[in-house]
């Protein structure tokens, strides 16, 4: 695949059976005058029309990075490597005026907290129509007849009222769910969702990843979704991305990495989750802390942790090997 300097149009013809994203060794790095901290170092992925994704780990391993990347939703000091292609269009070479398309219009975002995503001072309906209207080149009216579709498609109950309050004025889960309203104003081809039920009681979780993956299939949409919740990847998932220190160490069918995981990594996320076997008996926990990205350990980044490491895991980044159909899982151990 061309790399991201390649003086290639920003737009290609994908073919039918393209993957719609389409991610090639995609680095972040976080740059100031006194540091330069690499955040995701080199990921790499498909996702097709109609697929869920999950990216799976810890808090600061960098998953809602990787994310926010596909949208290019950094400030300036935040530099970005790599490949991404979004139905053919090269996204890191778009200038900044067409980005403004590209958002809601063929990739949106359901962020982790709906309040600090709507304007507090504007009433909800009028912020849903004037983005409808600002997509689609429609009038306001137009666009709150839309919104409240997307109240009912949403299952807001009472939506005509709902439309005319506040942010503050909803409760938490229907917050979520008019910020999942507000993702689908413009009909993305793709929708990334940022842990959108961690802030939700556990009631409320269900009814939203229900929701969530009710409209994916409905809609036909491919979807990114983040969380370090493995029994919201096996509730949502297709695929699964185990993701540590900024790399992928395991990735598969959802079904095969949760049945038989091959990284030490994800075996410990398994052996330290609550799930119907687990009455009984203590739940095992993975020693010690995610790295400072800006002081990773030589080789495996996971090492320091686990429990079977080797002296050839400092000699250099794991590769990642294929250990099972399109299962693949970057670990020493596994090398022939």
């Amino acid at each position: 695949m061309p790399s991201h300097s390649s003086p290639l149009p920003s737009a290609a013809v994908p073919s039918a059976d393209a993957p719609l994203v389409q991610v090639r060794d995609l680095t972040v790095r976080f740059v100031s005058r006194d540091l330069d901290i690499p955040v995701v170092g080199g990921v790499s992925f498909d996702v097709h029309r109609g697929q869920v994704l999950c990216l799976l780990g810890e808090s600061g391993s960098g998953k809602s990075v990787t994310l926010r990347a596909l949208m290019r939703l950094f400030p300036p000091t935040a530099r970005i490597g790599g490949e991404i292609l979004i139905d053919g269009i090269r996204i890191l070479d778009l200038p900044a005026s067409r980005l403004r398309s590209v958002r809601g219009g063929l990739v949106s975002m359901v962020f982790q907290e709906p309040m600090t995503a709507f304007d507090p001072v504007f009433r909800i309906g009028r912020q849903i129509a004037e983005t409808v209207a600002c997509h689609d080149g429609v009038s306001v009216k137009d666009g709150h007849r839309r919104a409240l579709e997307l109240f009912e498609l949403v299952q807001i109950p009472s939506a005509q009222r709902r439309l005319e309050a506040y942010p503050h004025e909803l409760s938490g889960g229907l917050r979520q769910r008019a910020m999942i309203a507000l993702a689908l104003a413009c009909r993305p081809r793709l929708l990334l969702a940022d842990e959108p039920t961690t802030a939700l009681d556990a009631t409320v979780q269900i009814q939203i990843l229900l929701l969530l993956r009710q409209l994916q299939q409905e809609l036909g949409m491919a979807t990114i979704f983040v969380t370090h919740d493995l029994g919201v990847a096996c509730e949502v998932a297709d695929r699964i991305a185990v993701m540590y220190a900024g790399r992928f160490v395991e990735s598969g069918p959802v079904a095969e990495v949760m049945d038989a995981p091959r990284h030490p990594y994800t075996q410990g996320l398994l052996r330290a989750t609550v799930h119907g076997g687990t009455g009984g008996r203590p739940l095992d926990s993975i020693p010690g802390s995610v790295p400072d990205l800006n002081d990773l350990p030589p080789g495996c980044a996971f090492a320091p942790r686990c429990a079977r490491v080797q002296p050839r895991c400092a000699m250099g980044v794991p590769p990642n090997l294929e250990v099972g159909r399109a299962h693949l899982a970057r670990c020493v151990r596994l090398a022939a």
